[in-house]
């Protein structure tokens, strides 16, 4: 019998993504079907990008952010390179390029280099291009590695970034910061419940507006005010004004908008959303757009040996290779997709090092629910939200939209229900938790709604019993949708003796990807745990 060669996998990039790739390979590396090699431009261990903006104050030490240690893939017989960058990829000798020089070479190569944070269009900032021109002018100088800001000014991708933002929250600065996404939202309630004061600067007519409607939007600003969170709307940022320090070095002063504002600070947080870290593929010559092109099954439009997996990778879902119009669809920007790619890719790669036929049940991404959850404020989105309940749709149709809406902006609560013959296809939920909950249920499970959509708003009302909705405790619920954890896991978990919602996390891994579910983790441990701790 002909022995089986070891399948030589390499993976570009060990953040979140990449770490949840190399794990769920590692039976497949002990068994020698597969020889693994991750190669990662950081020095630390796998983190949790999401919880960056908590570790910078505070909330959450080093330890809950890690999700994997290089030391575990080594053990396993892998081969785990940190601190160190991929220059070049040679297809022809298939093979990658560090920068020192080294060639190793590859069967299969993952490239999960993730996003950088985009740095906008500012009078005084230098923003650098990544296209096939300039990448071929720069060497390799602009593989890999991220832009130079002034001084004052960050983004909040790593733990660098995160200590520039921890010493301006715990001195009580003045933080600007630029864009009213999901991730600068956070960080602007975290630094003001730190003691920073904070302002979140925006050109869009209301926050989140990529995730919520008018209503949701105008609801969320009066909840951040209330929060001790400044906001200025409708104002696009056109340029920086510096100062010149004691030592003589320049650092940012205020944010100019186009309508005449100037918005002074001490340091200014970037948060414009992300673009894909795709530099090395187009300098390689494979297809890229949003970022890496690739099919359904994460493959390369260019190189069958190629994939991408998580912020970097394109997917391209129906729709031809050699279509001349824009490539629909991109990155989802979030963990829990890309987490679903690193472990269907993994049981694909173990089937071929093991001789099988890569036969895994096909990749089918479900629409991402947005949380943002803070101290005083709760936000929960999925699907389309911006139809009106005025919008009629033709009579005849016989699946037209039906919208389902309430608002106390006095108290912050608002919440808006699209359904199509009565099953959720999208919802907003502000300041209404438990009602959120009970949307995010339905609609995972694309149940019916009932008749009288107000008999949801009760689950936030001063009576309500969790223990009267059974559905939200039947074992096959889910609880983090990131990982893909129902009640019954976390149920089982807690019977083996883990009794706080971080002993869940490292168990299931429940509460380790967005943290929107640690409150609803924290209300399982309750219920299945007695006074005493102990399991029931």
């Amino acid at each position: 019998m002909t022995a089986v060669t070891a399948l030589r996998v390499v993976v570009i990039g060990y953040g979140p993504v990449g770490a949840r790739f190399a794990d769920a390979l590692l039976p497949s590396v002990r068994a020698g079907h597969v020889a693994l090699t991750v190669v990662g431009a950081e020095t630390a261990d796998a983190y949790n990008r999401v919880l960056v903006a908590e570790y910078a104050v505070g909330n959450t030490e080093w330890d809950d952010m890690v999700l994997h240690s290089g030391d575990d893939v080594r053990s396993a017989g892998a081969r785990v390179e940190l601190g160190m960058r991929v220059v070049r990829i040679d297809r022809v000798a298939s093979a990658v390029e560090l920068a020192d020089g080294e060639l190793i070479e590859y069967d299969r190569l993952v490239i999960a280099t993730g996003a950088r944070a985009n740095v906008p269009t500012l009078d005084g900032v230098q923003r650098m291009s990544r296209d096939a021109l300039a990448l071929e002018r720069s060497d390799t100088r602009l593989i890999g590695t991220d832009d130079d800001l002034p001084r004052g000014i960050t983004v909040l991708r790593d733990l660098d970034d995160a200590r520039r933002v921890g010493d301006a929250a715990r001195n009580g600065r003045k933080i600007v910061v630029l864009g009213a996404g999901v991730l600068g939202l956070e960080l602007a309630l975290l630094a003001a419940r730190a003691g920073a004061e904070t302002c979140v600067v925006h050109h869009g007519p209301v926050p989140m507006p990529r995730n919520l409607d008018i209503g949701g939007g105008t609801v969320l600003a009066a909840s951040l005010r209330r929060a001790g969170v400044a906001v200025v709307g409708q104002s696009r940022a056109e340029a920086v004004v510096f100062r010149t320090d004691d030592d003589g070095e320049r650092r940012f002063d205020a944010l100019g908008t186009a309508d005449g504002k100037h918005i002074h600070g001490d340091l200014l947080v970037l948060s414009c959303g992300v673009g894909a870290r795709s530099e090395l593929a187009t300098a390689s010559g494979l297809k890229t757009a949003a970022g890496i092109v690739v099919t359904p099954d994460l493959r390369s439009w260019t190189d069958p040996k190629i994939y991408a997996i998580g912020d970097c990778a394109h997917v391209a879902v129906n729709y031809a290779a050699d279509a001349d119009t824009r490539i629909p669809g991109g990155p989802s920007g979030l963990i829990g997709p890309g987490w679903r790619q690193a472990e269907w890719l993994a049981a694909r790669f173990a089937s071929i090092g093991a001789g099988g036929e890569h036969d895994t049940d096909p990749l089918v991404e479900r629409p991402a629910v947005v949380m943002l959850k803070g101290e005083d404020v709760d936000i929960v989105a999925v699907g389309d939200v911006c139809v009106e309940p005025w919008d009629v749709e033709h009579e005849d149709d016989r699946s037209a939209r039906a919208v389902s809406q309430w608002a106390d902006p006095e108290h912050g609560r608002y919440v808006k229900m699209i359904t199509r013959d009565g099953v959720l296809e999208g919802f907003v939920s502000v300041g209404m938790p438990r009602t959120s909950a009970e949307l995010t249920l339905l609609f995972e499970r694309g149940g019916e709604l009932p008749a009288d959509r107000s008999l949801l708003l009760r689950f936030d009302g001063p009576d309500y019993s969790p223990e009267a909705n059974a559905d939200a405790f039947a074992p096959d619920a889910t609880v983090c949708w990131c990982n893909g954890v129902s009640v019954a896991q976390i149920q089982s978990a807690a019977a083996e003796g883990n009794d706080t919602v971080a002993c869940i996390g490292k168990a299931t891994r429940a509460g380790t990807g967005c943290g929107g579910c640690k409150g609803r983790i924290a209300e399982l441990l309750e219920r299945f745990t007695d006074a005493d701790g102990v399991a029931v």
